[in-house]
Protein backbone atom coordinates (compact mmCIF):
# COMPACT_ATOMS: atom_id res chain seq x y z
CA UNK A 1 0.00 0.00 0.00
CA UNK A 2 1.43 3.62 -1.25
CA UNK A 3 0.33 6.60 0.72
CA UNK A 4 -0.49 9.91 -1.23
CA UNK A 5 2.72 11.60 0.29
CA UNK A 6 5.04 8.87 -1.38
CA UNK A 7 6.72 7.29 1.73
CA UNK A 8 5.61 3.17 1.80
CA UNK A 9 4.41 2.02 4.82
CA UNK A 10 4.30 3.45 8.12
CA UNK A 11 6.16 1.96 10.93
CA UNK A 12 2.69 0.89 12.65
CA UNK A 13 1.73 -0.90 9.26
CA UNK A 14 4.65 -2.48 9.03
CA UNK A 15 4.80 -4.03 12.43
CA UNK A 16 1.11 -5.38 12.19
CA UNK A 17 2.09 -7.11 9.11
CA UNK A 18 4.87 -8.56 10.66
CA UNK A 19 2.75 -9.85 13.38
CA UNK A 20 0.28 -11.46 11.07
CA UNK A 21 3.35 -13.17 9.45
CA UNK A 22 4.37 -14.27 12.94
CA UNK A 23 0.99 -16.06 13.48
CA UNK A 24 1.25 -17.51 10.34
CA UNK A 25 4.41 -19.23 11.45
CA UNK A 26 3.03 -20.61 14.38
CA UNK A 27 0.14 -22.42 12.35
CA UNK A 28 2.83 -23.48 10.04
CA UNK A 29 4.25 -25.65 13.30
CA UNK A 30 0.65 -27.50 13.76
CA UNK A 31 0.59 -28.06 10.00
CA UNK A 32 -2.47 -25.94 9.16
CA UNK A 33 -3.37 -26.01 5.31
CA UNK A 34 -2.89 -22.84 3.16
CA UNK A 35 -5.92 -21.98 2.65
CA UNK A 36 -6.71 -21.95 5.67
CA UNK A 37 -4.20 -19.75 7.00
CA UNK A 38 -4.84 -17.19 4.22
CA UNK A 39 -8.63 -16.97 5.51
CA UNK A 40 -8.39 -16.80 8.90
CA UNK A 41 -5.65 -14.05 8.53
CA UNK A 42 -7.36 -12.18 5.21
CA UNK A 43 -4.12 -12.35 3.02
CA UNK A 44 -3.32 -14.34 -0.32
CA UNK A 45 -2.97 -17.81 -0.55
CA UNK A 46 0.29 -17.09 -2.60
CA UNK A 47 1.31 -14.66 0.28
CA UNK A 48 0.57 -17.29 2.68
CA UNK A 49 2.65 -19.98 0.13
CA UNK A 50 5.91 -17.35 0.39
CA UNK A 51 5.88 -16.88 4.18
CA UNK A 52 6.29 -21.00 4.20
CA UNK A 53 8.70 -21.25 2.16
CA UNK A 54 10.92 -18.73 4.16
CA UNK A 55 9.73 -20.26 6.97
CA UNK A 56 11.16 -23.75 5.81
CA UNK A 57 14.03 -22.12 5.04
CA UNK A 58 15.08 -19.51 7.80
CA UNK A 59 12.57 -20.21 10.76
CA UNK A 60 10.57 -17.77 12.54
CA UNK A 61 13.46 -15.26 12.24
CA UNK A 62 12.55 -15.06 8.35
CA UNK A 63 9.30 -13.53 9.00
CA UNK A 64 10.75 -10.61 10.68
CA UNK A 65 9.96 -7.52 8.93
CA UNK A 66 13.43 -6.11 6.62
CA UNK A 67 12.58 -2.35 7.27
CA UNK A 68 11.25 0.30 4.83
CA UNK A 69 11.86 -0.66 1.10
CA UNK A 70 13.34 2.42 0.03
CA UNK A 71 15.44 4.57 2.08
CA UNK A 72 16.13 8.36 1.05
CA UNK A 73 19.67 8.69 0.15
CA UNK A 74 19.47 12.42 1.13
CA UNK A 75 18.61 13.28 4.89
CA UNK A 76 16.10 15.97 5.67
CA UNK A 77 19.09 19.13 5.72
CA UNK A 78 20.41 17.69 2.49
CA UNK A 79 16.97 17.70 0.87
CA UNK A 80 16.83 21.43 2.27
CA UNK A 81 19.63 22.28 1.12
CA UNK A 82 18.77 20.91 -2.70
CA UNK A 83 15.56 23.03 -2.65
CA UNK A 84 17.85 26.27 -1.45
CA UNK A 85 19.59 25.58 -4.62
CA UNK A 86 16.20 24.48 -6.99
CA UNK A 87 14.78 28.29 -5.55
CA UNK A 88 17.73 30.02 -7.09
CA UNK A 89 16.55 28.80 -10.59
CA UNK A 90 18.21 26.55 -13.76
CA UNK A 91 19.51 29.82 -14.92
CA UNK A 92 21.93 30.17 -12.16
CA UNK A 93 22.60 26.33 -12.38
CA UNK A 94 23.66 26.94 -16.39
CA UNK A 95 20.36 26.27 -18.46
CA UNK A 96 18.81 28.23 -20.35
CA UNK A 97 15.29 27.63 -19.82
CA UNK A 98 13.42 27.97 -16.70
CA UNK A 99 12.21 24.23 -16.66
CA UNK A 100 13.41 21.84 -13.72
CA UNK A 101 13.58 17.98 -15.00
CA UNK A 102 14.54 15.01 -12.89
CA UNK A 103 17.34 14.79 -14.72
CA UNK A 104 18.58 18.48 -14.26
CA UNK A 105 17.63 18.14 -10.28
CA UNK A 106 20.05 14.89 -10.37
CA UNK A 107 22.40 16.69 -11.63
CA UNK A 108 22.44 19.44 -8.97
CA UNK A 109 22.09 17.29 -6.37
CA UNK A 110 25.44 15.48 -8.10
CA UNK A 111 27.60 18.94 -7.97
CA UNK A 112 26.20 20.76 -4.85
CA UNK A 113 25.78 17.67 -2.30
CA UNK A 114 28.24 15.02 -4.23
CA UNK A 115 25.19 12.34 -3.68
CA UNK A 116 25.06 10.53 -6.77
CA UNK A 117 20.93 8.82 -7.08
CA UNK A 118 19.22 7.01 -9.87
CA UNK A 119 16.37 9.31 -11.84
CA UNK A 120 13.98 6.64 -10.15
CA UNK A 121 15.65 7.46 -6.61
CA UNK A 122 15.45 11.63 -7.31
CA UNK A 123 11.69 10.97 -8.63
CA UNK A 124 10.88 9.11 -5.21
CA UNK A 125 12.81 11.86 -3.24
CA UNK A 126 10.45 14.14 -4.92
CA UNK A 127 7.09 13.42 -4.04
CA UNK A 128 7.94 11.98 -0.87
CA UNK A 129 8.42 15.79 0.27
CA UNK A 130 5.47 16.80 -2.05
CA UNK A 131 7.24 18.00 -5.11
CA UNK A 132 5.03 17.04 -8.21
CA UNK A 133 5.28 16.98 -12.13
CA UNK A 134 4.01 20.77 -13.65
CA UNK A 135 3.76 20.91 -17.36
CA UNK A 136 4.10 24.29 -18.63
CA UNK A 137 0.76 25.94 -20.16
CA UNK A 138 0.87 25.54 -24.08
CA UNK A 139 -0.67 29.19 -25.32
CA UNK A 140 -0.83 29.81 -28.89
CA UNK A 141 1.41 32.91 -29.64
CA UNK A 142 -1.62 34.60 -31.46
CA UNK A 143 -3.42 34.18 -28.55
CA UNK A 144 -5.15 37.95 -27.60
CA UNK A 145 -5.88 38.07 -23.83
CA UNK A 146 -7.75 40.76 -24.02
CA UNK A 147 -9.79 39.53 -26.40
CA UNK A 148 -10.16 36.31 -24.67
CA UNK A 149 -11.50 38.19 -21.53
CA UNK A 150 -13.53 40.15 -23.09
CA UNK A 151 -15.16 37.11 -24.38
CA UNK A 152 -15.37 35.36 -21.60
CA UNK A 153 -17.29 38.23 -20.09
CA UNK A 154 -19.60 39.18 -22.75
CA UNK A 155 -20.44 35.99 -24.91
CA UNK A 156 -20.08 33.26 -22.81
CA UNK A 157 -22.50 34.22 -20.04
CA UNK A 158 -25.48 34.17 -22.98
CA UNK A 159 -24.07 30.55 -24.36
CA UNK A 160 -24.84 29.48 -20.58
Amino acid sequence: MRYAQGGGLTAERREFRERIRYEAGERFTRDERTAVIARDLRVSERSVERWRRAWREGGMDALASTGPAKLPRLSDGQFTESERELALGPAEHGWEDQRWTVARIRAVIAVRLEIGCSMAAVWRLLHRHGWSWQSPARRALERDEHAVELWKKDVWPQVE
